[in-house]
Formats: structure tokens, C-alpha cells, sequence
């Protein structure tokens, strides 16, 4: 099954290192861009953020990268793909494929990586659980697990 949401990645020339590929900070940048476009992004019903009150806020809790091949500077976009590979109690789970063109077609993978979300309370600092309304929006987006090459906590 192919990554539900891709998201443009416009690349600067300042995103270069020494080496003459973008730098690996560069790519938590990327991943964060392509999240909040997601969960903000409109869709009926309101966005995964309209679902979210004033009281609580989403937190990374843990982040993979792998990365697969070098990303080079270009003026035609990169891209990022972005899908939920699970949701639990109070946290889910995103996938991400960051390729160094928008068609997927003949594009290379730069980098695999996942996030793991926790839904908190502001007021707590705790993890509180999911609504049955979030759950639904992130199932929406559900996809296969990250293809990553080793075995994830290996």
C-alpha cells in the first residue's frame, strides 16, 4: 500500500553541509514540516488539530531515522510521504519516506524515519487518551509499518 499524504519539500541551498548533501538535522525539519501539514490540513469534519482542545497538545516521544542515500540540492522539490502506521491508548504512531522528488517514479529514498505522538494534558503534563473522533482521523491515514532495514529497538 503506498504512503497515504506526500508533501512537497522545497530544499534551499543552505541546507547543504561541507559534505554536498543536505545535513541530517535537516531531515527532523522536514519530518516536523510534513506533520504539522498533516494534522492541520483541512478535511471535513475539521483537522486532526480542531479535534485537539486548549487543555492538551501533541509531544514527540521518539524518533527514528534512517538514512538510505545521499539528498542533493535541487530547484525541482523533494518530497516527503507521511502515514500512521498505528494508534494506541494515548499515542500513535507516523511513517515516513523522504524521497528527493515528488513523483514517485524513478525517485530515491533519502531517509526512512517514524515518530511516536503522545496526546498530554497541558494542566498534567500526563498522557491522556485519544477520542474515539482522533482515532478515527488517524486510522484515515493508516499504512503499512517503515520498511526500515533493521529490526526497530535491535
Amino acid at each position: 500500500m503506498p504512503p497515504v499524504n506526500t508533501f512537497p519539500l522545497h530544499l534551499r541551498f543552505g541546507d547543504e553541509d561541507s559534505y554536498g548533501h543536505v545535513n541530517n538535522v535537516r531531515f527532523l525539519q522536514f519530518l516536523e514540516d510534513a506533520r504539522v501539514h498533516l494534522m492541520s490540513g483541512s478535511r471535513p469534519g475539521g483537522s486532526f488539530m480542531d479535534l485537539i482542545d486548549p487543555d492538551h497538545y501533541t509531544l514527540v516521544g521518539r524518533q527514528e531515522i534512517e538514512y538510505r542515500a545521499p539528498l542533493n540540492f535541487s530547484t525541482c522539490p523533494a518530497a516527503v510521504d507521511l502515514w500512521v502506521t498505528s494508534v494506541g491508548g494515548s499515542s500513535f504512531e507516523l511513517g515516513y519516506a523522504v524521497r528527493d522528488r515528488v513523483d514517485a517514479e524513478g525517485s530515491t529514498t533519502s531517509a526512512l524515519a517514524a515518530t511516536t505522538m503522545v496526546l498530554v494534558s497541558r494542566s498534567t503534563g500526563r498522557p491522556v487518551r485519544l477520542s474515539d473522533a482522533q482515532k478515527d482521523v488517524l486510522l484515515s491515514w493508516q499504512g503499512p509499518a517503515v520498511p526500515f532495514r533493521r529490526a526497530r529497538g535491535k
